[in-house]
Parts: structure tokens; sequence; C-alpha cells
């Protein structure tokens, strides 16, 4: 436990998949600065986590999205930046739209999976990436969302 850090703040992240692709966007603000990721941001004060998640894509990418279901909660524990996360990470389908950068994000776009993996530098998010891929490759999955 770090007494220099703030109180954790809840924030979401979405994997949204579009056929075999998986939507990133460049980082344009701190932690991680300019490193791809998924869209994702702070849930507001009355806002339930699955608007959050909505509302942030929308937001970050002008993407359209189904909620399939949650993949994970993952501590994003950055010192240098000052700041703790609690991320709660879905896995979305897309609905309509093409990426747009806006908010908090310099690029947007849809690239193949194994794409993804290879432009995201943080562990956690490629481990959250393979598992909401595996998790939308399964036939007949329920709506968890």
């Amino acid at each position: 436990m770090s007494e220099s850090l703030p109180a954790p703040v809840p924030a979401v992240g979405v994997v949204c998949l579009r056929a075999d692709e998986v939507l990133l966007i460049r980082r344009a603000a701190p932690p991680r600065l300019g490193e791809w990721s998924l869209p994702g941001g702070r849930v507001e004060p009355g806002e339930t986590v699955r608007a959050a998640a909505i509302r942030e894509l929308r937001e970050e990418t002008g993407v359209e999205a189904r909620l399939l279901g949650l993949i994970d909660v993952v501590d994003g524990i950055f010192p240098d930046a000052g700041r703790h996360y609690v991320l709660i990470d879905f896995v979305a389908e897309w609905v309509s739209g093409e990426p747009i950068a806006g908010d908090d994000a310099a690029e947007a776009a849809f690239v193949p999976a194994d794409e993804a993996l290879r432009r995201v530098r943080w562990s956690e998010t490629r481990r959250v990436i393979q598992r909401a891929v595996s998790f939308g490759q399964l036939g007949d999955r329920p709506n968890l969302a």
C-alpha cells in the first residue's frame, strides 16, 4: 500500500469487437500517454459502470456497441502518474459507427486482434483483450451485461 497515492478511482474499459477486430485508442493523457489501449475512463457520480462503459466508448471513439459481459476487474496502479484506478473491463459487440478519436484519445482504430496484442504494451490490457476475444469466439454466448 502506498500512502502517496490518492484513493482508488472507479473506471471502465471496453474491448469492442467487430468480427475479428478490436477497437483501440492511443492515449492522449496520462497515465500511459501515447500508448495504445482500450477506450474507457472514469465512472461519473451517480452513473452505473455499464452506462459509463457505453458513454466512454462513444466519447472516445464515436462507436456504438452492445455490452456482452464483464471480463475482469483490474487494479491500475500508476505511481509515476500518482494514480490508482480500479478498472472494470467489459467486452462489447460493435453495433455502428466508424472510429473517430475524441475526448482523451489521440487516435482510434479497429485492428485485427493479433495486431492489437502487438500494439498494446501493458500486459494487463493484453490479457483482458485475449480473454475478450476468447469470449467473443464462443458460439452461443449469454448476454452477461
